[in-house]
C-alpha cells in the first residue's frame, strides 16, 4: 500500500482510505487507538497489541524468563484487563 492521504474537515474529522480499512479490517462503527510516539501518531484498529506490548505484559521490562503456555496467557489476560480498565 503506497502512502495514503485524508483531509481533516473544520469538525476535525477524517475519512480512512478505503485500502488503509481494507488492511485493518475496519467498517462503520470500528473503534481506532490514537498512540503518540514523539514525532510520530501510531493509528491501529483497537483490540490489535504490537510485540512490544505482549512482551511488556509478559515481562514488565526485564529480560525474558522461561514460562508456562499458561503463564504467558495470564500476563496478556492482566494486560488487557488494565489498558482497558474504566478509571
Amino acid at each position: 500500500m503506497g502512502l495514503a492521504h485524508s483531509r481533516v474537515t473544520a469538525q476535525g474529522q477524517i475519512s480512512v482510505p478505503a485500502a488503509v480499512r481494507r488492511k485493518l479490517g475496519i467498517g462503520p462503527g470500528a473503534v481506532l487507538e490514537w498512540e503518540d510516539r514523539g514525532n510520530q501518531v501510531l493509528v491501529r484498529r483497537a483490540g490489535r497489541f504490537t510485540s512490544e506490548d505482549v512482551h511488556g505484559a509478559l515481562f514488565h521490562g526485564r529480560p525474558p524468563q522461561p514460562r508456562t503456555v499458561e503463564e504467558m496467557k495470564e500476563g496478556v489476560r492482566r494486560h488487557i484487563k488494565a489498558r482497558h480498565a474504566r478509571g
